[in-house]
């Protein structure tokens, strides 16, 4: 039997090129992958290249005459006019009615939201009371109930109390509803199995699965709030920050209305922010930390 000569592979064609000596081989950044997200630092880099590419363009167009100071005023022009209404006390009394008032209402509406979410999202009864009322009521428009306001409250802080609370409470407690209900079905069988009655199973199993998507929910309508608090400072109020647009409105005063706009932004983002940050310690047992 004539034996069947195999050829040994050559060693060669298994060695890896070997990148030079002192040059180390670069990791893709991955921006442009799906599931994959830069590290912080590269975060925080794109994210103000961003706001200093706005900030250049404003400065450009303002700078080179292609857009009249009535319509856009330049970058120092706006800075001028917020220090000096910081320096005559208007810009801080304004941030202090706008803070007070988003404040209370955003606490009211939330408070009242979790509740009445949470009854709604594990009890078919509260379900069928909550659910089609919330869905008739949040499609009307919050503008149109201004003039109710004023004509039930009056134009005091009870009125952007209750205007914030109409924008906010009734897509909070939609948000809560369907967060509680993605809460796992195991879990609540694990509860029962275990022979733990309803009022446990709630505390224990439901609400510290479904609290950091609530958290998540209330970040997100914090936003609608600010919205909310504007419109209702735009009409009969004397103070905070809507009302100083609609007034510098009145005088042309355009370097006011967008320093204020500003301002809005800046403020809403610090607030997106602080809570960003009381979600990483509130809960640290939730895997989805950001």
């Amino acid at each position: 039997m004539s034996s069947i000569k195999l050829d040994a592979p050559d060693p060669r064609t298994h060695l890896k090129t070997a990148p030079p000596p002192g040059r180390r081989r670069r990791r893709p950044l991955g921006l442009m992958v799906i599931g994959k997200t830069p590290s912080r630092g590269l975060f925080v880099a794109i994210a103000v290249a961003v706001f200093a590419l706005l900030l250049l363009s404003w400065w450009l167009a303002t700078r080179s005459g292609a857009v009249p100071a009535i319509f856009m005023p330049t970058l120092d022009g706006v800075w001028h006019r917020m220090v000096s209404l910081a320096q005559d006390g208007t810009l801080w009394s304004d941030i202090r009615s706008s803070l007070y008032r988003i404040s209370v209402a955003f606490l009211i509406s939330s408070v009242m939201a979790i509740v009445i979410g949470v009854l709604a999202g594990c009890y078919g009864f509260f379900k069928a009371v909550t659910e089609p009322l919330v869905d008739f009521v949040r499609y009307m428009p919050v503008v149109a109930f201004v003039p109710l306001t004023i004509l039930w409250t009056g134009t005091d802080d009870v009125q952007k109390f209750l205007i914030i609370w109409i924008g906010t409470f009734f897509q909070q407690v939609l948000m809560v509803i369907d967060t509680v209900k993605r809460v796992p079905g195991d879990f609540v069988g694990l509860g029962r199995t275990l022979g733990m009655p309803d009022r446990n199973i709630l505390f224990k199993i439901v609400l510290p699965s479904a609290l950091p998507g609530i958290w998540d929910a209330l970040r997100i309508s914090l936003g609608w709030a600010w919205t909310w608090l504007v419109l209702a400072e735009l009409v009969a109020s004397t103070s905070g920050l809507g009302y100083r647009i609609v007034v510098s409105q009145r005088f042309f005063q355009t370097d006011t209305i967008i320093g204020y706009i500003l301002l809005l932004g800046l403020l809403g983002l610090i607030t997106d922010q602080l809570m960003r940050a009381a979600e990483r310690v509130l809960f640290r047992y939730n895997a989805r930390r950001k």
